[in-house]
């Protein structure tokens, strides 16, 4: 289309590079400009009025009334957009629309207003509180949660440092600790046990990341993001609970199901105290006429109190064994702890015709863990291995006047880990089984519960280690507690040492 001619167009600059047009009061087109027969091509539109927008003879007319020009009425064609400003020549009655095409700064536009409507829409309604803060930690902005987080509205937290807000020495070190993180690494995260407005205790979890300056890479702002764990802690507590109650309940099965090698600890020394004292009487009867015999009653007397030791290191580490209470890590020496369960299940494996072996290792080897507890899951699995070579013999793939052999071993390997094993001379497993014995529930016994191993293993692994089953060479199996290379120079803690509960 050829640029209309018209008593006017001296009002229009021919290369103007925005489309133009002079409009007279009804709308109509008196003249325009080539890039407004351009755009028209490129949008496949034949009449100029459907470039512009849908109420101009309304705008025409406030302009011409109000002698102002009306600025930024957007127009849509296809998927085109134009912005225009009518500007109004009251002398000649018309109006000059000069348009700009908007279509991307308006596609932008709107892509800008659905990502806002949408950041909105989870900041308003999300349960997670989501701050911003300044290099030193001091609140910019927050989401409405801080209100059910931490008893403050966001415009309450602006300018609030964050020592101000969680105000408790643990959470003064952590936040330092954290500050330091975000400076180094550009991210941290943190657990805090802080005091919420209302007076209730609330924990939370907090992830911070740092936002950076471009060219210098200096921290110019801080983005959290904060979740409160308070029912998550408090589920965990629980479950601590119900399983230090489970291991206390089962230390008290084992026992009953060790109750003849309890007897048999305690009737030695008492058998021996009762003779001794027997023995001492004699001979402090006819004392005043042989001076001599006082002194095999002074070695009678000695005699008694070191079997009265015995009996009470018995009763000890029994009462130790039974305790009930929180998880008490020290580090312990291995060596000690199996010498100490040997013994306890030494009267149950003689009965059974099984020889316990210790072959303990001359280093002397220290770990870090709970001692009830290390004596626990090494009680469970020579009982496993009393059991398993048992019941290779009455299988009949061992002589049945041969003596079984369960061996203890401590060592330590070239990475420095301790190992505490036990070894059977069982029927063994297959990979399948050995693969599945960890697993809750799982047993191969008729009246087993199958909870013993995967009891253990989890002990095991609480303590920085990890329990695991191997084929051994006897036939049966290799049951491995590796703990990681111990860096502890304390005095191991005594079994007997433990305080009585």
């Amino acid at each position: 289309m050829s640029t209309t001619k018209h008593p006017h167009t001296s009002q229009l600059l021919p290369n103007d590079p925005q489309p133009t047009l002079i409009l007279d009061q009804r709308g109509q087109v008196l003249a325009s400009t080539q890039s407004t027969n351009e755009l028209m091509a490129d949008a496949d539109i034949t009449s100029p009025e459907a470039l512009l927008p849908v109420n101009t003879v309304h705008l025409i007319r406030a302009a011409l009334t109000q002698n102002r020009a009306i600025e930024d009425v957007e127009s849509s064609f296809g998927d085109r957009y134009c912005v225009w400003c009518f500007i109004p020549d009251t002398d000649n009655q018309q109006v000059v629309a000069r348009g700009r095409e908007a279509t991307k700064d308006i596609r932008l536009r709107e892509q800008a207003q659905r990502s806002n409507r949408l950041y909105r829409l989870i900041t308003e309604n999300t349960t997670d509180l989501i701050s911003r803060h300044a290099p030193d930690g001091r609140f910019i902005d927050a989401t409405p949660a801080s209100w059910q987080l931490l008893g403050y509205r966001p415009e309450a937290l602006r300018g609030k440092t964050l020592e101000e807000v969680f105000a408790t020495e643990q959470a003064a070190e952590k936040l330092a600790e954290a500050h330091h993180k975000l400076r180094e690494e550009g991210y941290a995260t943190l657990t805090l046990k802080i005091a919420h407005a209302d007076g209730k205790d609330r924990h939370l979890e907090i992830s911070s990341r740092a936002i950076r300056e471009t060219y210098t890479g200096a921290v110019v702002e801080v983005i959290s993001v904060s979740r409160d764990i308070t029912s998550r802690v408090a589920s965990e507590e629980k479950n601590r609970l119900l399983a230090e109650e489970l291991a206390h309940t089962t230390r008290l099965a084992t026992l009953g199901e060790l109750a003849s090698s309890v007897a048999h600890e305690m009737n030695q020394p008492l058998a021996s105290i009762v003779n001794f004292a027997s023995a001492s009487q004699r001979f402090l009867q006819g004392a005043e006429h042989q001076p001599a015999r006082l002194a095999k009653v002074e070695d009678g007397l000695e005699k008694i109190v070191h079997h009265a030791n015995r009996a009470s290191e018995v009763i000890k580490r029994l009462r130790a064994f039974l305790r009930k209470g929180q998880k008490r890590m020290a580090p312990i020496a291995v060596n000690e702890v199996a010498g100490n369960v040997a013994r306890l299940c030494q009267w149950e494996a003689e009965k059974k015709r099984v020889r316990i072996v210790e072959s303990l290792t001359d280093s002397q080897p220290i770990v870090t863990a709970d001692p009830v507890l290390l004596e626990q899951v090494l009680i469970n699995l020579i009982r496993n291995a009393i059991d398993a070579s048992v019941e290779a013999r009455q299988n009949g793939s061992k002589i049945q006047a041969e003596l079984a052999n369960v061996i203890i071993t401590t060592r330590v390997n070239d990475d420095q880990e301790v190992l505490l094993e036990v070894t059977d001379e069982g029927m063994g497993l297959s990979e399948e089984a050995i693969r599945q014995m960890f697993q809750p529930f799982y047993t191969s016994k008729p009246q087993g519960l199958g909870l013993g191993l995967s009891m253990s293993r989890s002990i095991i692994e609480d303590f920085g280690g990890f329990l695991d089953a191997i084929p051994a060479s006897t036939g049966g199996l290799t049951l491995t507690c590796r703990f990681p290379a111990n860096t502890q120079r304390n005095t191991p803690a005594s079994m007997e040492n433990c305080p009585d509960d």
